[in-house]
């Protein structure tokens, strides 16, 4: 069963984009934004007065600091909480649907970008994915090394408790892996795989004693 509002076929054949590096989307994912420039201002509320439905997608290596590189593949996510505030930016919360592979970049005169989206390889994405048959404790035993040597705090009491697809999408959502290690994250074929991927991370991270310190994991 669906547990999005959408089916794949009512899914938007063009979507507005708003590049990001190391920030990912995948379905069911929760991201809040903090949107203050203009050209993202006006995406916000283009997709406000229509399918409320936008593209978050890393960038890469090179183009230029307007008109950055993108990743081949993001996250599609509907805008699912908004707020305005006193000096005007909006404060969004993005939920997401479905990854999607970029596709033509539309030549459109609006002040942000568009492209093409093929969301056919990724429409399991509608679908919750069933809890993977595999042990959680490698993945929770390399976080706690991951955490302790960074200095990260998390509520292990929420965490412990979440479901599967819950804790392995916000945890590659919030930690402070590089851009790469975000995309592969992201672009793993089902959470069996994007948890493998994880606990890889984990694990490699956590044999090194660099890191940010005295950060706090929200």
């Amino acid at each position: 069963m669906s547990t999005s509002e959408i089916t794949a076929a009512e899914l938007p054949a063009v979507l507005p984009v708003f590049p990001l590096g190391g920030v990912i989307l995948p379905a069911r994912g929760v991201l809040p934004l903090n949107i203050f420039e203009p050209r993202y201002l006006n995406m916000i509320d283009d997709a406000l007065a229509a399918d409320r439905i936008i593209g978050m997608v890393q960038t890469r290596p090179g183009g230029d600091a307007e008109r950055p590189d993108l990743m081949q593949v993001g996250g599609a996510g509907r805008i699912t909480g908004f707020g305005e505030t006193p000096d005007g930016r909006y404060l969004i919360t993005l939920t997401g649907l479905c990854r999607f592979r970029l596709g033509a970049e539309l030549g459109l005169a609006t002040p942000y970008r568009q492209v093409r989206a093929d969301f056919s390889p990724f429409e399991a994405d509608l679908y919750e994915p069933p809890e993977p048959g595999v042990d959680r404790e490698p993945l929770v035993e390399a976080l706690k090394r991951y955490l302790h040597l960074r200095e990260l705090e998390l509520d292990w009491s929420a965490a412990l408790s979440a479901p599967t697809e819950a804790l392995v999408n916000s945890l590659s959502m919030a930690l402070p892996f590089d851009p790469a290690e975000k995309q592969a994250l992201l672009e793993a074929i089902d959470l069996g795989e994007r948890m493998r991927v994880l606990t890889a991370l984990l694990t490699f991270g956590g044999a090194s004693e660099e890191g940010d310190s005295g950060a706090r994991l929200q």
